[in-house]
């Protein structure tokens, strides 16, 4: 049997969905983590330096959590478009394959 023409790896993509939305969620609480340290840094230019960076990186943030989800989306929706293909293939070869057997049975009398 030959290789198949196309193999999409849907564990890893449904893995690399999960990993976008992590990976957002963890952009999304970079000033807790700055806060979380602030008493442990005490120098009061670091911890506005850390939050002049916060400020800064929220306006790039909104971009970047958008495309982190449409990427996201867009492997659910091949994971689940594909799945759905495999589905329907099999459900058409199961199908012909029982009615062939049904078929082959009658010895062609059906003229």
């Amino acid at each position: 049997m030959g290789k198949s023409d196309l193999a999409i790896p849907l564990s890893d993509l449904e893995d690399y969905g999960r990993q976008l939305r992590s990976l957002k969620t963890r952009l999304n609480h970079t000033k807790k983590l700055f806060e979380s340290y602030k008493d442990d840094i005490g120098d009061g230019s670091v911890n506005d330096a850390l939050d002049d960076f916060e400020s800064n990186w929220e306006d790039g943030r909104e971009d970047i959590t958008q495309q982190l989800d449409a990427l996201a989306s867009m492997s659910d929706t091949v994971v689940r478009e594909f799945k759905k293909l495999d589905d329907d293939l099999t459900k058409k070869v199961n199908d012909a394959v029982k009615t062939e057997d049904k078929g082959g049975g009658k010895g062609g009398k059906d003229k």
